[in-house]
């Protein structure tokens, strides 16, 4: 497995679905309202809850969706893909709607605590996860390819749990560090 060339293939997806949503109308927030109007409603859920809750089921959600995409993979790759592209389209798209009321740096301050270990979870994870969906489906498709299979899953399962250390940081700034942060 070459983990740069997967790597490469997830940030390229990631920046794609950036750029998309740096150029998405800010119209689209209308669109939108109900599904922020129900996020707001999870905020406030999750705001009630003692921290430690918090940090356990940010960080159990997030590793759940990387395994997810992980296990999915071999369909395509479309999970994958998608929650790269997506992830990326998200980031950008709040963040201009943000910084709109309120300034450049209060989302920096809100996403680098722990995005500077969230993304790389995500890219690498993802990574992983594009690397095996295709070794999967080469397997498939190509008898003499199935013999790399093995190896490849226990490469790539090497990566997705560096991804899932990762994570915890990532979840331990959100839920301890950001929010005094924006205070």
């Amino acid at each position: 497995m070459n983990l740069k060339k997967w790597l490469i293939i997830a940030i390229s997806l990631f920046g794609i679905g950036f750029v998309l949503g740096l150029a998405a109308p800010a119209s689209m927030v209308n669109l939108l309202s109900e599904e922020i109007a129900a996020l707001d409603e999870l905020s406030d859920f999750l705001a009630s809850l003692p921290p430690f809750i918090v940090f356990v089921i940010i960080f159990i959600k997030n590793m759940s969706a990387l395994f997810l995409s992980f296990i999915l993979s071999p369909i395509l790759c479309l999970l994958p893909s998608f929650a790269l592209a997506l992830n990326g389209w998200l980031i950008a798209f709040v963040s201009t709607a943000v910084m709109q009321e309120k300034s450049l740096g209060f989302v920096l301050t809100g996403l680098l605590p722990h995005g500077i270990f969230e993304l790389p979870a995500l890219i690498l994870g993802e990574a992983a996860a594009l690397s095996f969906g295709t070794a999967a489906i080469l397997a498939l498709v190509k008898k003499e390819k199935r013999n790399l299979l093995l190896p490849n899953l226990k490469q790539n399962l090497r990566y997705l749990l560096i991804a899932f250390a990762l994570l915890l940081p990532a979840a331990l700034m959100e839920t301890f560090v950001t929010p005094l942060l924006l205070t």
